[in-house]
């Protein structure tokens, strides 16, 4: 079983002055970075869902080897145009499942891809299975199956835009995740004052 990752970063950070959330710095690292090095020892290979330039991504840390995927024409079709040209590139490689996280996360769960594997397995499908917390489902934190990519492609197509409206239109299985005392693991950042907070929680 080959399961391969794909940090989505194509948004457009309009609540943060239309900046790149990719290259914001938290601490001692980009947003990228932290994506990468929480998201990338859990999966084969690693690529970057952003249409910015490449060069800039290398910059803020993104490994040579990881691929950068710009959304299908035409473009700006939100987080399912990114989940696709990952499963493109996934299933071009071999890979059974493709694994998405959001960017802008940086509490990402070190054993998000484990317990995804785990709640399709107690499912008992072979479907996708996305994350759960805090009484919240996380749809840009899911597991695919490279298979459903026709099936993807074809909504989004019809003009579907939500990932959560097609992972719940299929059963996907939830991944519950604790919060704890510390931040929640899917916490988000949108605002200057959420990228504040996630500096504050990292202190």
């Amino acid at each position: 079983m080959r399961i391969f990752g794909t940090i989505l970063a194509g948004g457009q950070g309009r609540r943060l002055g239309g900046v790149d959330k990719a290259l914001l710095r938290l601490g001692s690292e980009t947003l990228l970075e932290r994506a990468a090095g929480r998201l990338g020892p859990q999966v084969e290979r690693l690529a970057l869902s952003a249409n910015g330039p490449e060069a800039a991504y290398r910059a803020a840390g993104l490994a040579r080897e990881d691929a950068v995927l710009p959304d299908p024409p035409p473009g700006d079709l939100g987080p399912l145009a990114g989940v696709l040209a990952g499963l493109d590139w996934a299933g071009a490689g071999g890979a059974d499942w493709l694994v998405t996280a959001a960017v802008d996360t940086p509490f990402l769960p070190c054993d998000l891809v484990p317990r995804l594997l785990l709640a399709v397995e107690t499912a008992g499908t072979a479907g996708m299975a996305m994350a759960a917390s805090g009484g919240r489902r996380h749809p840009t934190a899911a597991l695919w199956p490279v298979a459903l990519r026709d099936e993807l492609a074809a909504e989004l197509a019809g003009g579907l835009r939500k990932l959560g409206a097609f992972g719940a239109a299929r059963g996907a299985a939830l991944a519950e995740f604790a919060t704890g005392s510390g931040p929640d693991p899917f916490f988000n950042i949108n605002t200057a004052e959420d990228l504040a907070a996630a500096g504050a929680a990292l202190r």
